[in-house]
């Protein structure tokens, strides 16, 4: 199913091609989801050991039914419901140091959604070194300051989305705003770099 109609042909060909790892499945990590495949991209690798909540309902590309259920197969059924021809390999496990390499083994681009900075770090730290691009984010907490969410290049291949500052405390609550920002800035420039037109 094309669910994008504004695709060249060659465009569609790489982004159905191509497979994309998503670290977490929380407020950027399924929203990343849901843009990338409005955008085209059809095969995706991604993990979570979560459940679905009330609190993050303001967030995150789940409903109120889901409540409970694990974010793997919510999400799942709420991504094929926009392209039910999608590939989906949804691991329900905590990504550690030991096996975040294997299980985003043959992605093209890795995305890092989590929510703590040590979990971050480990992602950056055991995957930079293969030379796959990884597209994360720091900063994103609050409302407001719209524009100081940026995308910089943070190395070879890490690219960095966020205001760099703004982590979540009891002062900045994560919020739809400006986590929307965020997730899609992540997943524009995983096809920026898929097509590319970044850097």
């Amino acid at each position: 199913m094309n669910v994008n109609p504004y695709l060249t042909d060659e465009q569609r060909q790489i982004l159905e091609r191509v497979k994309i790892g998503v670290a977490g499945l929380g407020g950027l990590g399924s929203n990343v989801l849901s843009h990338l495949v409005r955008a085209g991209v059809r095969r995706f690798v991604a993990a979570d050991f979560d459940v679905v909540s009330e609190s993050n309902l303001n967030r995150q590309f789940f409903f109120a039914d889901q409540i409970g259920r694990k974010k793997t197969e919510a999400l799942a059924e709420n991504l094929c419901r926009i392209n039910p021809d999608l590939e989906l390999d949804f691991r329900d496990l905590r990504l550690t140091a030991e096996n975040i390499s294997e299980v985003f083994a043959g992605c093209d681009v890795v995305v890092e959604a989590f929510d703590k900075a040590e979990a971050k770090t480990m992602l950056i730290g055991a995957l930079a070194k293969r030379g796959v691009p990884i597209v994360a984010a720091s900063g994103l907490a609050g409302f407001g300051k719209s524009n100081d969410i940026r995308l910089r290049k943070a190395g070879t291949n890490l690219y960095l989305v966020g205001d760099l500052t703004s982590g979540i405390s009891p002062e900045l609550a994560p919020a739809s705003p400006r986590v929307g920002i965020a997730a899609a800035m992540e997943a524009n420039t995983v096809i920026a770099l898929l097509l590319g037109n970044e850097f």
